[in-house]
């Protein structure tokens, strides 16, 4: 006998990466509350962020932005003038 996947509806799916989102809670933390397996949650947060553009697709960080990567280039040069 095989294993049978359990199907979500969009939904249900949209709701559960809403909450990892809005609240910042971890995906682990999310999934255990509703009774989900954390890694179909973290594959629903990665694949939102890359439907939204976001760079990254991971759970917590990522690539950075072109607009961030300046900002971190001049706040690194800042450092290093003040640094010496």
């Amino acid at each position: 006998m095989g294993v049978r996947k359990r199907g979500f509806d969009p939904e249900f799916q949209a709701g559960a990466v809403r909450i990892v989102r809005e609240t910042g809670k971890p995906v682990a933390q999310v999934a255990r509350d509703l009774g989900i397996n954390e890694y179909t949650l973290h594959n629903w947060v990665r694949l939102d962020r890359e439907h939204n553009g976001e760079a990254g697709g991971q759970t917590g960080g990522g690539a950075l932005s072109g607009s961030d990567r300046q900002e971190l280039a001049g706040l690194r040069r800042l450092k290093a003038e003040m640094a010496g």
